[in-house]
């Protein structure tokens, strides 16, 4: 199947009510277990590098490996580079092949975020590549106030206006969602995310639901939240799931050793893709 867009993935998610799980992914076994759960449960996935690995693997490395298996995949498979701090970060995606680049200026004062923003759209628009941007922070869940300040939530007119004035494809929120693993449990704030849905005519996206309760990111979905992004908790089911296998004594070498650990990684992203498509879309 031809590469799919993040937009038209995202957009029939919208439409149809169901969430897209977009993985972050480091090395070509990440990559692969993660388009296999996409396979075996027959929905669209979408795969992503935080920009802040290429001290580990370079950026041109992740988009050629899962661009591969975006082009051998039956199902539609989109790739996106997350995360990029800076328009020089996001034009190097655009550089290394990334068909989608998500520009994070939410650190920023609301017109440098802006400005940066639709910086990155106009060059991105001339090689038709999607841009997904951020506004109110979703900062780290280690820190209490990022996840109870609702001063730092996304403001409904606001996003309106940045949508307009950027030509964002995708916009992702503050609801009381952050990064990393969560000092307390959160608790999304579903009034603003349905009013965001309401107001706005680009998906949404939902950053750090590694650890955000089941119930919670079902009713995100049911309340039009599309993308959600899984780093932490996927890492963590790797890491099981290797040191499982080591424990067990795998034979073949490092190869056996990632073959055994394989199933662990792909029953996880299976799980998250089944919580979020709560009415049994597949294609």
């Amino acid at each position: 199947m031809p590469l799919a867009k993040v937009k038209d993935v995202l957009t029939h998610a919208t439409e149809n009510r169901y969430g897209v799980v977009a993985v972050n992914v480091f090395n070509y076994e990440t990559v692969k277990w993660v388009a296999q759960a996409a396979e075996q449960e027959r929905v669209p996935v979408i795969i992503q590098l935080y920009p802040g690995f290429e001290s580990y693997i370079a950026l041109e490395h992740i988009a050629a490996i899962a661009k591969d298996f975006a082009a051998k995949s039956p199902v539609p498979v989109a790739v996106h580079l997350d995360h990029s701090a800076s328009y020089e970060i996001a034009v190097s995606g655009i550089r290394a092949g990334f068909p989608s680049v998500m520009v994070d200026g939410s650190a920023l004062p609301y017109e440098e975020n802006l400005a940066v923003t639709a910086a990155v759209v106009r060059t991105a628009s001339v090689f038709d590549i999607d841009v997904e941007a951020e506004l109110g922070h979703v900062g780290s869940g280690a820190r209490l106030e990022d996840i109870t300040d609702s001063a730092k939530y996304t403001d409904v007119a606001q996003a309106k206006e940045f949508v307009e004035k950027t030509g964002c494809g995708s916009l992702a929120v503050a609801v009381g969602n952050a990064h990393g693993e969560y000092i307390q449990t959160p608790n999304l704030d579903f009034d603003r995310i349905a009013a965001l849905r309401k107001a706005l005519p680009v998906p949404l996206v939902l950053h750090g639901c590694s650890d955000i309760p089941h119930d919670q990111l079902q009713e995100s979905v049911r309340l039009g939240m599309s993308k959600f992004n899984i780093a932490t908790e996927y890492f963590r089911a790797c890491y099981g799931s290797i040191s499982k296998a080591m424990e067990a004594g795998p034979k073949g070498g490092m190869p056996g050793l990632m073959m055994e650990a394989a199933q662990g990684a792909i029953d996880f992203v299976r799980g998250k893709m089944r919580l979020l498509n709560p009415n049994g879309f597949s294609l």
